[in-house]
């Protein structure tokens, strides 16, 4: 965990500087590579503010998420940048996203947004999965999903898949109820795979 050794370029790459709002969620996503490139089989980064009101889950200052971008944006690019050029990346599944998104209208006085779990982004990227594009959309005001639409089910059920597992035979009967990682639903989106 000492980061010490690593070059300026590198502390440069995840914006790991004095006093940068980079310089937090960078030196954790170093970390995370450095860890992968441990052998560590699970790595989680989380980003948060120490608030009472933690990082995305703006109720009622939504210009908050412009700091929290801010914070977030060059550590993660660096990261993967970081994973690519050490030939990394190919087999590690990063994955960026939250538990819902936000209303697309204000909420209460008008200067937050709801939790808004039927349209939301989450990407991928590494691991097997298609680079550079999207797949989904939401409606005309990006409240509701309408296209290709993806459950957190099959998200799990695919990520299973992309690490070797089929998500059906992780399948057991308790108390005459079948249960899985992916509850008993879920399908691997294949259209999402390289």
């Amino acid at each position: 965990t000492d980061l010490s050794g690593e070059s300026k370029a590198t502390l440069d790459l995840y914006g790991i500087r004095e006093g940068a709002p980079t310089e937090d969620f960078g030196r954790k996503c170093l970390l995370a590579r450095r860890l992968c490139e441990a052998g560590v089989r699970f790595v989680q980064v989380t980003y948060g503010d120490n608030t009472a009101n933690p990082a995305w889950d703006q109720h009622s200052n939504l210009p908050k998420h412009a700091d929290h971008a801010l914070a977030v944006d060059q550590p993660v690019a660096g990261l993967l940048e970081d994973l690519k050029q050490r030939g990394l990346l190919e087999d590690t599944i990063v994955w960026f996203g939250g538990e819902f998104g936000r209303t697309p209208y204000a909420q209460g006085n008008g200067t937050g947004r709801d939790h808004n779990p039927k349209g939301f982004t989450t990407w991928l990227a590494g691991g097997g999965f298609k680079p550079g594009f999207a797949y989904g959309s939401t409606d005309e005001f990006g409240h509701m999903a309408v296209e290709n639409k993806v459950h957190m089910h099959d998200l799990h059920a695919t990520i299973l898949h992309q690490l070797g597992l089929d998500h059906k035979k992780l399948t057991y009967r308790f108390d005459g109820r079948d249960f899985r990682l992916t509850d008993v639903h879920g399908h691997v989106v294949k259209e999402v795979l390289a």
